[in-house]
C-alpha cells in the first residue's frame, strides 16, 4: 500500500482509456525530434501544426503538454 492512494489493487481496476491513447500517441508522432526533446519549442503555430497532423484540436494538445509539464515537477 502506498501512502495517499490505498491499495494497489485499486490502481489495478482501472482501465486506460484506448482513445486517449491513442490520441496522445498521435500528438507526439506528429511533433518533430527537437519537439520532443524539448517542449518549450513549442510555440502556438507549431501547436496548431501538431494539432493538424495528428487530426485533434490545439485544446488537446496543450492539455497533454500542460500535463507533461505537472509530471515533470
Amino acid at each position: 500500500m502506498m501512502p495517499k492512494i490505498g491499495p494497489m489493487k485499486d490502481l489495478q481496476n482501472m482501465a486506460p482509456d484506448e482513445k486517449e491513447l491513442n490520441r496522445i500517441v498521435a500528438i507526439i508522432d506528429s511533433m518533430t525530434p527537437k519537439e520532443r526533446n524539448n517542449h518549450m519549442l513549442i510555440n502556438g503555430s507549431r501547436r496548431r501544426r501538431i494539432a493538424k497532423g495528428s487530426g485533434t484540436s490545439v485544446e488537446h494538445v496543450n492539455d497533454l503538454l500542460k500535463q507533461y509539464g505537472r509530471q515533470r515537477k
